[in-house]
């Protein structure tokens, strides 16, 4: 509310008695009169060893949050974001301002004697945002892709911001160097001599190393392309040549500009039929009038603003087993905590979510991954980040790696090779808690609103992160 449209309320209610004033709210719909009473509301700063009133209080409570450690190893924070535009603040608050999740990420901090308060950043405030957060050893960044800007902020801005405090040797969960790296499709090149990578995946960055690369590798084998900057599958698309005229060894040919390909986006399993000199030209320019008529929900131009800017395509060899489904690792730093089966809908490959896919979860020790999980564990995750050029950096606290099927049918359990599809350490959510998040048919969903078993999962699982930040803030 502006001071315009202050002044007109105060003038309104001027001279009146309560007993008038009462009987005009009773007027009001019922979700203005929800607004008054939000506004009336005293939000207090989150309690703990930092005065956080330098900034402005966006949440209404800490409702399920621990008593802070009087005398704490380590001071932390848990940073979030609140888009004033969109309904309940975002697609993953709780009724109080928070992300659904948060709480049990905070309350294992203190359970480990480390204080973690839970503060929202808001551009207007920036520099104050940064200010305060000198006061912490470590940050917990919990705000999810786009929302920074959908609020009205610059998300590059921001992570400026974080880099400078890693720069004052402040922890940073994830840095932004983490989340773009590990995220980056180019990822799998850089694994791609370890167990888990494949020796001929590709990364383009200009549109001549793309036209020139990926004819020479669809002429050899179906292919995965994959874009860097799309999610749920958009722009990552599962590639043959239609007449299956493959050579036999890679590099004898390349494909001509006038050949077909039959494509499917992970998105949504749809089918398309184009050359391909369409495709090259969908993925630089987009939808031109070289490019033929698509149905996909995407744009194109996946190489726009260059590498800089996070224009890339990854060219990776299709594996046909992805038709089995995908394995989701769900990982707290160095430790497995569970196993995700992703198994796409009939007759579909990707197993997106939204896409009719089936989920079976697993425990970490699930025997049926025995080889995998101990070649990944014990063999490749020590090499992880110095090969995403982030020796420096420790493992994400909260993240997720993907793995498709790459071994022949019938071959033995033991001698599978699965490799990866996608590191992703962005906000990944804490499932357990999904009750605590509004939406339309849940507008007042809350922490409360949490199975005693679920929150006895999601603690678990947040003692279990404050355990490991805490080793990595003793180093």
């Amino acid at each position: 509310m502006g001071s315009g449209a202050s002044t007109d309320v105060a003038n309104a209610i001027a001279g009146k008695t309560p007993e008038e004033i009462a009987a005009a709210l009773k007027e009001l719909p019922a979700s203005q009169l929800a607004m008054i009473k939000e506004a009336c509301v005293e939000k207090k700063p989150c309690p703990g060893p930092v005065d956080c009133s330098s900034i402005t209080v966006v949440a209404k409570d800490y409702k399920g949050m621990l008593d802070q450690p009087s005398a704490p190893k380590f001071k932390g924070a848990l940073a979030q974001i609140y888009v004033r535009s969109q309904p309940y603040g975002g697609s993953d608050k709780s009724n109080n301002g928070h992300r659904y999740d948060s709480i049990p990420i905070v309350n294992g901090m203190i359970n480990a004697g480390m204080s973690c308060q839970l503060i929202h950043y808001t551009h207007e405030e920036h520099d104050k945002f940064f200010a305060l957060c000198k006061n912490f050893d470590f940050i917990i960044v919990r705000c999810n892709p786009g929302q920074i800007k959908a609020d009205g902020g610059d998300q590059n801005k921001f992570d400026d911001g974080m880099r400078a405090m890693r720069k004052m040797g402040k922890q940073v969960w994830p840095s932004p160097d983490v989340m773009e790296k590990m995220g980056a499709k180019d990822a799998l090149c850089k694994v791609a001599t370890m167990n888990i990578g494949l020796e001929d995946t590709l990364a383009y960055y200009t549109p001549e190393e793309f036209a020139a690369g990926f004819k020479k590798t669809m002429a050899f084998q179906p292919r995965v392309i994959k874009q860097n900057r799309g999610s749920s599958g958009e722009g990552i698309w599962i590639i043959k040549l239609k007449a299956e005229n493959y050579c036999k060894t890679y590099g004898e040919r390349s494909c001509e500009d006038s050949e077909k390909l039959v494509l499917m986006e992970a998105n949504d399993n749809h089918e398309e039929e184009h050359t391909v000199a369409e495709f090259i030209e969908f993925c630089v320019s987009g939808r031109t009038s070289k490019s033929g008529e698509w149905t996909s929900k995407g744009v194109g131009k996946y190489l726009e603003g260059g590498k800089e800017a996070g224009g890339q395509l990854v060219d990776q060899r299709f594996c046909p087993r992805i038709v089995e489904g995908e394995l989701r690792y769900n990982l707290i730093g160095d430790a497995l905590i569970g196993v995700i089966h992703k198994k796409p809908k009939e007759g579909g490959i990707s197993a997106v979510g939204g896409t009719g896919s089936i989920y079976t979860f697993y425990g970490p020790e699930e025997p049926l991954f025995k080889s995998l999980t101990e070649n990944f564990l014990k063999k490749d995750l020590p090499h992880v980040m110095p090969s995403l050029d982030l020796a420096e950096e420790p493992l994400p606290l909260w993240w997720t790696t993907d793995f498709i099927n790459a071994s022949p049918p019938g071959t033995k359990a033991e001698d599978e090779k699965w490799i990866v599809g996608e590191f992703n350490c962005s906000c990944v959510g804490i499932s357990k808690c999904l009750a605590a998040y509004c939406k339309d048919d849940t507008p007042n969903a809350s922490y409360d609103g949490i199975s005693a078993e679920d929150k006895a999962e999601a603690k678990k699982m947040g003692d279990l992160m404050g355990e490991k930040a805490l080793a990595i803030l003793k180093k």
